[in-house]
């Protein structure tokens, strides 16, 4: 090789050197950037689930445990939500709150399925706390939490190992920190806002909703009733899944965790928070969504949605076959449920349940 061609062929090879040790440098940055934030997330979300745990005193499980705790990423889990018409406005507290919005998530992880339960607040329901039948929603206003979470279990005859419950707030801020969401507006209608002093004005069609506008629509049932209610609930937080997985989102992640603030409340700690992790692995988890059907009824004068007992009966059993309650199922009531895991659990009879009373 001639003097020059070598001298070119090493300053070549110098520069290619060069970009390499860029590129390492610049990635190595970039994973220690990546790192140090996901340390400051973990940290951040740790001490927000500490100031969230809110365990339920003196509640009887309606389950026989053989294992001295649940393992969200192995077990098949029931989770109860509840958000409460509550907000830094309105200041109610917990103990005068209704329950504005009900929903039962029941996770499998074998599967790698949700079933997702919306119950209509005016559900007439028994409610034990205060032995006698009534909306639902007004279960959290006669004994808080622990009143929601046995009325759900006595309706759908399966137990409730954790709640997450929240306010206005809470739903607000976390949609605004995820760059808002985007769903299928029905209709034009102006909403009480989460004041209910001032207003806001939906209009139709496909669109991204920020938190205010998000928690009208999911609130509004005015143009309809109950049942489209809980179905657009579903299409919110299915909208809040979807845009939480973006790439987009995760630089975001923090401030969900501070808009969660003090305003979500929860008997989960945190490292069980993170086995949900699992779910997440290779992709989020199939989504389910249910309704319970029923009918208007004004025979009291008062307007209730009374509950069609067929239907309430098949969701009990696609929700306890889904949580492993119950051997088998009927093809005709779910054809994708199984009845592993869980299998350590002992669930009441139905005929047991609400109907008792």
């Amino acid at each position: 090789m001639k003097r020059n061609e070598y001298k070119k062929a090493k300053r070549s090879s110098s520069k290619s050197r060069l970009v390499l040790k860029i590129g390492l440098v610049l990635t190595i940055a970039a994973f220690l950037t990546i790192a140090a934030y996901g340390v400051t997330l973990h940290k951040k979300a740790e001490l927000a689930a500490d100031r969230a745990y809110e365990p339920i005193q003196d509640r009887t499980p309606r389950t026989t445990l053989k294992e001295d705790s649940i393992q969200p990423a192995k077990d098949n889990v029931s989770v109860l939500l509840i958000g409460v018409d509550d907000s830094d406005d309105r200041q109610q507290g917990d103990s005068n709150s209704r329950a504005d919005a009900l929903l039962v998530a029941t996770l499998n992880p074998k599967q790698k399925t949700v079933k997702l339960l919306s119950i209509p607040r005016d559900s007439y329901v028994y409610i034990p706390e205060v032995d006698y039948k009534d909306k639902i929603t007004h279960a959290n206003a006669y004994g808080g939490t622990k009143a929601t979470i046995e009325t759900v279990e006595e309706m759908l005859d399966i137990p409730i190992d954790y709640y997450f419950k929240t306010n206005f707030n809470a739903f607000i801020d976390v949609v605004d920190a995820l760059g808002g969401v985007e769903v299928e507006v029905p209709y034009e209608r102006i909403e009480k806002d989460e004041t209910d002093a001032g207003t806001i004005h939906l209009m139709p069609g496909l669109q991204v909703l920020d938190g205010r506008h998000a928690l009208a629509l999911a609130r509004t049932r005015k143009l309809d009733n109950d049942i489209e209610r809980g179905k657009r609930q579903q299409m919110i937080i299915q909208a809040m899944m979807d845009q939480a997985k973006t790439p987009t989102a995760i630089t975001k992640f923090g401030d969900v965790i501070d808009a969660l603030g003090d305003n979500i409340k929860t008997d989960m700690k945190y490292k069980e928070m993170l086995s949900f992790l699992e779910y997440a692995k290779g992709g989020m988890p199939s989504v389910d969504t249910l309704t319970l059907e029923g009918d208007d009824d004004w025979s009291t004068g008062v307007y209730y949605w009374k509950l069609k007992d067929e239907d309430l009966q098949q969701k009990r059993l696609i929700l306890q076959s889904h949580l492993g309650l119950i051997s088998s199922l009927t093809p005709n009531v779910d054809d994708e449920t199984s009845s592993e895991g869980r299998t350590n659990r002992v669930v009441i009879s139905p005929s047991e349940g609400t109907d008792a009373n």
